[in-house]
């Protein structure tokens, strides 16, 4: 079983943090105009990575063509999704999924994971409205107790009780050198972590 990515977003439907382990596909940073820091460790942009994308791709190499402020095509630019993007589809999934749910069969059940042939999703959600999103090897049982694990061990301890992070911060997020290997050293201590 694999461990991919752990998102956290806020109550205002912001990603947070963001950390991966096992990622199959590239992730590009977001732009300058999207930048949030202190959310992931993800390289800064390139200018190439920041060019318009061409409709035209090269089917036999895969790299797409850019043009950079109208000058020559920029061969090379990365695919993938920018990171901004990608955690807006995360949480657009999480927030059509749950309220599916709670409209087909009422207020008793909660919407905790979902499974794809790709990945399975495994949420949790606090009481203060930080949702903890795990993706993972389809084939893994729910990873539910491992995302309340992190919310009142790592969370608690090195974001909620650090006087430096602003929780409700609009511009900035939650992620600090002691919450991040706190939350990887959990996670690669895991029985079903494949190194």
């Amino acid at each position: 079983m694999t461990i991919f990515s752990l998102y956290i977003f806020d109550r205002h439907c912001d990603c947070v943090y963001y950390q991966d382990w096992h990622r199959t596909r590239p992730l590009r940073a977001p732009g300058p105009s999207n930048l949030r820091p202190d959310v992931h460790r993800l390289p800064p942009a390139s200018a190439a990575a920041e060019a318009r994308q061409s409709i035209f791709t090269d089917p036999r190499s895969g790299v797409i063509e850019s043009k950079v402020n109208g000058s020559a095509p920029v061969r090379g630019a990365p695919k993938g999704l920018p990171f901004d993007e990608e955690a807006k589809l995360v949480y657009g999934v999480i927030l059509s999924l749950r309220n599916m749910v709670k409209k087909l069969s009422g207020k008793d059940e909660a919407f905790t994971a979902f499974r794809t042939a790709q990945y399975k999703l495994h949420l949790y959600e606090t009481l203060t409205g930080f949702k903890f999103v795990l993706l993972s090897d389809p084939g893994t049982d729910s990873l539910r107790f491992v995302l309340r694990q992190i919310h009142v061990g790592p969370f608690v301890e090195y974001v909620v009780r650090n006087p430096l992070v602003d929780m409700d911060s609009r511009t900035r997020g939650i992620d600090n050198d002691q919450f991040r290997a706190a939350v990887d050293k959990h996670i690669r201590g895991l029985s079903m972590f494949n190194p």
